[in-house]
């Protein structure tokens, strides 16, 4: 199979490049090893003389990488616009934040109809396209329209939400019928892949059996793939961080005091508000901790241009200033607080460096922070994850510590429950969050991905007859009672 892999952000792979957990840095190491083709936007945009779409192609370890110019005239209604200010906010439940002109969806599917054209560059007899998360929704159907008939895969690396917040989004059953020319939809968990085939089977009135959705376009499977990260690597990588400067100056500058650590994109979703004021409760109900423990996070901005963004940005900064105000001393900082981006050398210093990783977004599809926290640790004195129950990987690393972000006072009991944390206690669940780590790693989640799309143009190959049929497959109501018929 001649994979090319499709994401809006793309990663080069360098040692010092900033990553916060996320798609680029989950992307990197398969493609590196699999040979496959990532194309990505350059984050450069042009005008509509140009001829050639691609400013760079070049390798990148046993794969390449090939980075095009996105159309100026569609850039910010695509990316700014319907992609972060109304399917973003949809995908994690803020159905209040949903921000979006008709102009808006106009350059979101300009710019997918724009990418389709590039991919066929790379199309040969033997390819197989698989499209990362919300950028490209639609992308699957813009290559069916260019006559590729090769198999098309997708992953969102977001939630998926209930019917009634997807149904905020402008044009949201002309987008979802798209995404059915897919031949598989992927999905963190299984509450996201019941929410889609949900709408599918509500909202578009379309058969449902095991996973299956007939449509006009044939049959799309939607599954569930966790992804994962390569905890053997990442616990080397911090190993040999300890002598990096900036992990040696944090740990010199500690003075024998604990340490809890978040590192996040500063977005909404994440939850750093809530976060901020429960280690501001925790300081004011032990104040004990007080001297004992400071918080360092890291946000790196992003988006700047969309309001709900900069709104966030000033909010968080003032309530960092008021808790450091209230509970900090002339020489004792609470929180320590850095609107900027590391690499994933120094990230795993970073996080071998703190007792607690502080994960708490209030909706997450996976968070792979949460598992490069785990990794990082020292397995002969492992730090304890606090993880909100409503990151995707609560599912699996279950022996965290595990929180809901919307109740202040309880964050603040369980992380000062962590840091007084016995050492035996985090050895076993520390010991057994790794072993769900080594069981899902991302070559697995690449590897199951993969193997699911070729299965599934062999069922479309080999089924054909069967999808002139749609009134043989049973529907599942919404509500998971008796199937109903088409």
């Amino acid at each position: 199979m001649n994979l090319v892999v499709v994401s809006n952000r793309v990663s080069r792979g360098k040692p010092n490049e900033p990553m916060t957990g996320g798609l680029a840095a989950a992307l990197l190491p398969i493609v590196e090893k699999s040979g496959a083709i990532w194309v990505g936007s350059s984050g450069r945009v042009r005008d509509g003389n140009q001829k050639e779409p691609f400013a760079e192609i070049e390798a990148l370890g046993a794969g390449a990488l090939a980075m095009l110019d996105l159309p100026a005239a569609h850039y910010g209604g695509y990316y700014e616009g319907f992609a972060n200010s109304a399917l973003w906010p949809a995908l994690h439940s803020r159905a209040d934040l949903i921000r979006a002109s008709h102009e808006d969806y106009l350059s979101y599917r300009e710019v997918n109809a724009f990418m389709a054209r590039a991919l066929l560059r790379f199309r040969k007899s033997d390819s197989a396209f698989w499209i990362q998360d919300y950028h490209f929704l639609a992308l699957g159907a813009e290559l069916r329209d260019l006559g590729v008939t090769e198999p098309i895969g997708f992953f969102l690396h977001t939630p998926w939400p209930a019917r009634s917040v997807i149904g905020g989004v402008p044009h949201h059953r002309e987008l979802i019928e798209a995404m059915l020319a897919y031949d598989l939809i992927g999905f963190q968990t299984e509450e996201d892949c019941e929410n889609f085939l949900s709408y599918a089977q509500a909202d578009l009135g379309l058969a449902v059996h095991d996973g299956v959705i007939l449509s006009r376009h044939g049959r799309t499977r939607a599954a569930v793939f966790p992804i994962g990260i390569d905890p053997q690597q990442f616990a080397q990588l911090a190993t040999k961080a300890s002598t990096h400067p900036d992990v040696s100056r944090l740990r010199r500058s500690l003075n024998g005091e604990k340490l809890a650590i978040g590192v996040d994109r500063l977005d909404y979703s994440k939850g750093l508000i809530n976060r901020i004021k429960a280690f501001d409760r925790m300081w004011t109900l032990h104040p004990s901790l007080a001297r004992t423990v400071s918080l360092l996070q890291i946000a790196t901005p992003s988006r700047g241009a969309i309001e709900a963004y900069g709104n966030l940005q000033s909010d968080v900064a003032k309530l960092v200033s008021d808790v450091n105000g209230v509970h900090g001393e002339v020489d004792w900082t609470p929180i320590r607080y850095l609107n900027k981006g590391y690499g994933q050398a120094v990230l795993a210093g970073l996080y071998r460096t703190a007792q607690v990783g502080v994960v708490t977004p209030l909706q997450d599809g996976m968070n792979l922070v949460a598992k490069e926290y785990v990794a990082a640790q020292n397995p002969v004195d492992p730090g304890v994850l606090v993880l909100s129950k409503f990151a995707g990987a609560a599912n699996e690393l279950d022996t965290a510590l595990l929180v809901n972000p919307h109740d202040i006072d309880g964050m603040a009991r369980i992380i000062a429950m962590a840091l007084s944390m016995p050492l035996t206690e985090r050895r076993m669940r520390w010991e057994a969050m790794m072993a769900k780590l080594r069981g899902h790693t991302i070559q697995q989640w690449f590897a199951d991905f993969t193997d699911a799309l070729r299965e599934c143009q062999l069922d479309r190959d080999a089924l054909a007859p069967v999808i002139a049929e749609p009134a043989r497959w049973p529907l599942r109501s919404a509500n998971n009672n008796a199937p109903r018929y088409h």
